[in-house]
């Protein structure tokens, strides 16, 4: 197997474990030095490090905005690798705390080093995200 098939398929178990909402498969995912970056101006905008963080911080933080009765998935619509890098697009679809319906598209560029994932850099529309998850009233 390439270095580009090894790399997709890490990202390929990463989504499919996301999917899943299966924690304890997410945390194995990363290796303990990850970092995970979110630009913008969010609560949760910034570089994240290890499994700890990311997970327990980020996207406990993100998730923490939606309806935990409701679905949270993720469409994997395209994965492309080289090398060590994958670029995964999916598009996101839960329903906020407050009932609102929350759907955006993601293009996540990862890292891969020594079968785990060494980084991460997520791109979403951050102007969406803080009017619908973090109740920005501009644009409303």
């Amino acid at each position: 197997m390439s270095d580009t098939e090894r790399s997709r398929a890490v990202v390929r178990d990463y989504v499919a474990a996301l999917q899943k909402g299966d924690i304890d498969g997410l945390r194995a995912s990363f290796t303990p030095d990850a970092t995970w970056w979110l630009p913008g101006d969010l609560p949760v905008s910034g570089t994240w490090t290890g499994p700890g963080e990311i997970l327990d911080v980020f996207l406990a933080a993100m998730v923490d905005r939606l309806d935990a009765g409701k679905p949270l998935t993720q469409e994997l619509t395209g994965l492309v690798a080289d090398g060590d890098t994958v670029v995964a697009e999916w598009t996101s679809r839960a329903t906020t705390r407050d009932g609102r319906p929350y759907e955006n598209d993601y293009a996540v560029v990862f890292v891969v080093r020594d079968g785990k994932i060494a980084a991460v850099r997520e791109y979403f529309d951050t102007a969406y995200a803080k009017r619908v998850l973090f109740g920005d009233p501009a644009g409303d």
